[in-house]
């Protein structure tokens, strides 16, 4: 079934670029939904969300002859999308970052884990603290825990180093244990 949804997609992937709109809208209607998820949880603001999601739709189309069948279009989509998210945070808020906060004291690097929680908690709960973490730490942990983009992945769509990916995702899961009482591991 997956070969089949692939070779559905690449034949409305080939149709859209050469100027079809309808086969575009379909490859749209498909990602629209999972687009507008990450834009509104990296941006905490339905508002913002839809721009970016609409934005990240209208720079795909103009680089449809630039995608490669090497990645999935989830995959495309999505990167242009933490582009689109990114480049508006820049033109809204200066870029800090706290570097002492990277990686906690004593530690090179952090450690590698599943994303758990050990108690049952409300799905709002869970949003509010990951809406409430820092900007960094809020992208990393929504493309590597939520999405399931590797440290690599995540890091090249964010401009980041692997590195300072994993640093991010320790810090959010330390921010999350405290914000919600519970152990994230």
């Amino acid at each position: 079934m997956q070969e089949s949804t692939v070779d559905w997609e690449g034949a409305l992937v080939q149709r859209a670029r050469s100027g079809d709109t309808r086969a575009f809208e379909r490859l749209y209607r498909e990602h629209a939904s999972r687009v507008y998820g990450l834009c509104l949880r990296m941006t905490r603001d339905t508002a913002m969300a839809e721009d970016c999601t609409q934005e990240a739709f209208i720079n795909a189309w103009r680089a449809l002859d630039r995608f490669e069948d090497r990645s999935s279009m989830a995959t495309w989509l999505h990167r242009i999308a933490v582009n689109v998210v990114l480049g508006k945070r820049r033109k809204t808020t200066p870029m800090m970052v706290d570097w002492d906060s990277l990686v906690p004291a004593g530690e090179d690097e952090p450690i590698e884990s599943e994303w758990t929680l050990e108690t049952p908690l409300e799905v709002n709960d869970i949003e509010t603290a990951i809406g409430e973490l820092p900007d960094g730490a809020r992208d990393v942990l929504v493309l590597y825990a939520i999405y399931g983009y590797s440290h690599s992945e995540a890091a090249e769509m964010l401009g980041v180093a692997e590195g300072t990916c994993k640093a991010q995702l320790h810090r959010a899961r330390g921010l999350l244990r405290d914000r919600l009482g519970v152990e994230v591991g």
